[in-house]
């Protein structure tokens, strides 16, 4: 048991960095609805809903389980760079606000996934 509750605590760390991605990935969904460049740019709201969700489930997937999410922080890196270029890519004319919007988020998202895999690595090599 106590061998158990000395494991959690040490991934109490990388549980809030993804609790953090929780709250990224949510805001990446409704950003669109907040910052109003839903009807200007459909295809960059949808794509910042679909794309948030998925950030916000796997954030929730990775704080649950910690230890074993390694491999889905590049998958969350990989969405936070497209959440970085997707005005370019995916919007004809995105406003200043997208844009500022998309890159912050996603450059958080990075930053988010950076540290938890450097916290799980860190964690690895002295367990």
């Amino acid at each position: 048991m106590r061998e158990r509750y000395a494991r959690m605590l040490e991934t109490r760390g990388v549980a809030a960095v993804e609790e953090l991605t929780i709250l990224a990935g949510l805001w990446a969904a409704v950003s669109a609805w907040t910052v109003h460049y839903s009807a200007a740019e459909p295809s960059l709201a949808i794509s910042n809903l679909v794309v948030g969700l998925t950030i916000a489930a796997l954030g929730l997937c990775m704080s649950m389980a910690p230890e074993r999410s390694q491999d889905l922080n590049f998958v969350v890196l990989a969405l936070g760079v497209w959440l970085i270029i997707a005005p370019w890519v995916v919007a004809t004319d995105a406003s200043t606000g997208a844009i500022i919007s998309n890159v912050i988020t996603g450059a958080c998202v990075c930053l988010f996934a950076l540290v938890a895999g450097g916290l799980l690595m860190s964690k690895r090599r002295t367990g």
